[in-house]
């Protein structure tokens, strides 16, 4: 991966950060990179995640979905880090023959649209949970379970397990008999794309996900202690230098429809991780060149909190313009789609210069998998790093629990938790018509 953080210098925007403060910024890096090396080695909670390209088994995973081999469909249930990733990996090295769906919310419309659009009896249930207890996830497992009894479907032979080493799902899957993989031990949901959680549905689709691994170990191998060698580090180390400086907004822009899931896999990575404390940087989503028709017009005109990244594959499979036959539309002639496309990322980033606001460019080689795992494994690196520099617990996720409990405590009978006597107390200032 190859990233350049030239215009966030502050030469060229504002907020940006001076060249002597990156040689300051670099001295930190180290202190941060000794403490993540030694997390890593240790395997600490969280930490962990920067060795599962290693510690994943790639023929553990394979053969879990070798019995299979009739599928059309995938669909993944789990919520957050247990299906974006997921959605990820297959949308990224797509297309497939098979299709890929997720159950990621409890929304009934879209769990009523999906289970009408997929053919039961040809797809394979992929059910993510640690705990096993997690209750969007075992919510839409259990419509899904009865939708494939309705249908005379025996959910048990289309059903894969991915959960901790114990917990009721755990149980259900070890009753039924059902292929099993784990959830990796002390590694938080959001960082375990590579892993099982991650993986499984591109395994079904046909994808090497040994490749994948080996994209994120090599980049495992290039961690160092400095941002000018690193490129995980430059990225992360220049995002919070630049959210101290008033960029609190992250835009993560990439030029490829299939990269659109990993800008929200990178929300939930940026924004669950760093958020703490009054800390952090709040993760928005774009898609170049879409946005650039919306978006773009807040981005370079609208207020100076913004850190834009702009992210393509430099190979892309391509297509030819037509003639347009027209003196108006002549630019277009003997041009391609990639080619307009690569303008339109190029004239992006130089709008954006022209007007001082900053801007990162990621680039990957190309939408394969050896990229692909080489891409997520960079930006948790980046995550990892900026945490040390934030100083806050980047592995943890208070707030989130504390909606889990209080959605958890309204659906008992008691409601007696305090999450949940604490929606009871809401202010109310109703207008209505």
């Amino acid at each position: 991966m190859r990233v350049d953080i030239g215009n966030a210098l502050a030469a060229v925007a504002d907020p940006g950060i001076a060249e002597s403060g990156l040689e300051e910024l670099d001295d930190r890096v180290a202190t941060a990179h000794e403490r993540i090396a030694v997390g890593r080695s240790d395997g600490e909670f969280g930490y962990a995640a920067l060795n599962l390209p290693d510690r994943t088994d790639p023929e553990e995973i394979t053969d879990a979905v070798a019995d299979f081999t009739d599928a059309e469909a995938v669909m993944t249930v789990g919520i957050g880090g247990s299906a974006l990733g997921a959605s990820t990996v297959s949308a990224a090295t797509g297309p497939h023959e098979i299709d890929h769906y997720a159950l990621d919310n409890v929304d009934p419309a879209h769990a009523r649209e999906v289970l009408e659009e997929v053919s039961l009896e040809d797809a394979v249930v992929h059910v993510v949970s640690r705990s096993g207890t997690t209750a969007e996830t075992l919510a839409n497992f259990l419509v899904v379970r009865d939708a494939m009894e309705t249908a005379g479907v025996d959910w048990i032979e289309r059903t894969i397990v991915t959960t901790g080493r114990e917990g009721p799902l755990r149980r259900l899957a070890s009753e039924r008999g059902l292929p099993t993989l784990s959830v990796p031990a002390g590694v938080p949901g959001r960082f375990a794309a590579l892993s099982p959680v991650g993986l499984v549905p591109a395994a079904l689709q046909g994808v090497d996900v040994e490749a994948v691994l080996a994209g994120g170990q090599r980049t495992a191998e290039t961690l160092g202690p400095s941002l000018y060698e690193c490129p995980a580090y430059a990225y992360g180390a220049v995002a919070y230098a630049l959210a101290g400086r008033g960029a609190r907004s992250a835009v993560m822009m990439p030029y490829a429809e299939r990269l659109e899931p990993f800008a929200e896999w990178f929300a939930q990575l940026w924004a669950e991780s760093l958020g703490k404390d009054g800390r952090g940087q709040t993760p928005m989503r774009a898609i170049g060149a879409t946005d650039q028709h919306s978006q773009l017009q807040l981005y370079r005109a609208g207020p100076r909190d913004k850190l834009v990244t702009l992210l393509r594959p430099r190979e892309r499979t391509d297509r030819a313009i037509p003639e347009p036959r027209t003196d108006e539309l002549a630019y277009l002639g003997d041009t391609t789609l990639g080619g307009l496309l690569d303008a339109e990322f190029e004239a992006t980033e130089a709008s954006l210069a022209a007007a001082g606001r900053p801007t990162v460019r990621i680039e990957i080689d190309r939408l394969d998998p050896a990229s692909v795992g080489e891409l997520l494994y960079e930006m948790e690196a980046a995550c990892v790093l900026a945490g040390e520099l934030f100083g806050v617990e980047t592995f943890t996720q208070p707030a989130v629990e504390w909606g889990k409990r209080a959605a958890r405590g309204l659906l008992e009978d008691s409601g007696t938790t305090a999450e949940a006597a604490a929606v009871a107390d809401k202010t109310r200032l109703v207008v209505e018509d």
